[in-house]
């Protein structure tokens, strides 16, 4: 099985709305989207899918040592690898992911909001760093716009798995916004935690709202036909921040997603503003500063 095939089937499986977003890039930019995917997610898999926590640390450093090297004889991690040469990624972006994904094998208990985005930072800015080589993003002006769509993009999937988190033992809820809870009274909440879960969670989606604008305001420094698949991935997880602001931050009854009808039309509008957006041809204004004081002190480039 080629590489390119083993990243497509992994890319249809796990990540659907980018899968979705994915064929309204050109060729070139979804091959290489698709292999960004299959390469992070398998980076990721190492924490979530091994038997135990010290397996999983084993693998992640073997991971970081090949990373470092620059050489792997493991096949996903050969083939990420050879794109970020292809590509021009350094091993900075990389290894701040990989750091990321380790600080989940430990005692996961966020305290406020300045950690979580750092940790969002982490775990998906800097995927919007790489996403940057593999589009051919030449301005670094882009950069900080691309974490910041990273940013919302993952306090979305952390507002919409609270109880899946709970259940590994992770709790990303801030405690400024809930108070100091374990991840056992996430998963078996009562009415009161409940109440605390659905004000937390809708709390992180309004803050999500303005990482999603800065994301979308970074839109005319990608390519031309790229500008109109990112608008697609970033409606597409929005919509499941919707989903969930439309049942009052419900996260536990049933997981927010957005269907295949839903998909469409959120496609045909996203397509048809394009056109009206200002930041689709032109920078609409600065990249807001304020977005990454907790932020301060780690590299934002790819």
């Amino acid at each position: 099985m080629s590489a390119a095939l083993s990243a497509n089937e992994v890319l249809s499986k796990k990540g659907r709305s980018f899968y979705w977003a994915r064929h309204f890039l050109g060729a070139r930019h979804a091959e290489r989207a698709t292999r960004l995917y299959a390469f992070c997610r398998y980076l990721d898999d190492l924490a979530d899918e091994s038997s135990s926590p010290n397996e999983a640390r084993s693998k992640i450093e073997a991971a970081r040592e090949d990373i470092l090297s620059g050489e792997s004889a493991d096949a996903s991690l050969s083939d990420g690898l050879s794109l970020a040469r292809e590509c021009s990624i350094s091993k900075e972006p990389i290894l701040e992911l990989i750091n990321g994904i380790a600080s989940d094998l430990k005692e996961v208990r966020i305290a406020d909001a300045d950690e979580l985005i750092r940790y969002c930072y982490r775990v998906a800015g800097t995927v919007g760093l790489m996403m940057c080589r593999v589009l051919d993003v030449s301005s670094p002006s882009a950069y900080p716009h691309a974490v910041d769509l990273g940013i919302a993009m993952q306090l979305t999937n952390i507002c919409r798995d609270v109880l899946e988190d709970a259940t590994m033992g992770r709790r990303y809820l801030p405690a400024t916004l809930i108070g100091d809870l374990s991840p056992q009274e996430l998963s078996n909440p009562s009415s009161t935690v409940r109440a605390k879960i659905a004000s937390g969670v809708l709390e992180l989606l309004k803050l999500s709202e303005d990482y999603y604008r800065s994301g979308e305001e970074g839109l005319s420094y990608l390519p031309l036909r790229a500008r109109g698949a990112i608008l697609i991935a970033s409606r597409l997880y929005h919509g499941i921040g919707s989903d969930l602001i439309s049942r009052k931050g419900d996260c536990w009854s049933q997981r927010a997603m957005v269907s295949s009808a839903q998909k469409a039309l959120i496609t045909v509008q996203a397509l048809t503003s394009l056109a009206l957006k200002g930041s689709f041809w032109s920078p609409a204004r600065p990249h807001c500063s304020e977005l990454h004081v907790a932020l301060s002190g780690l590299v934002i480039a790819p």
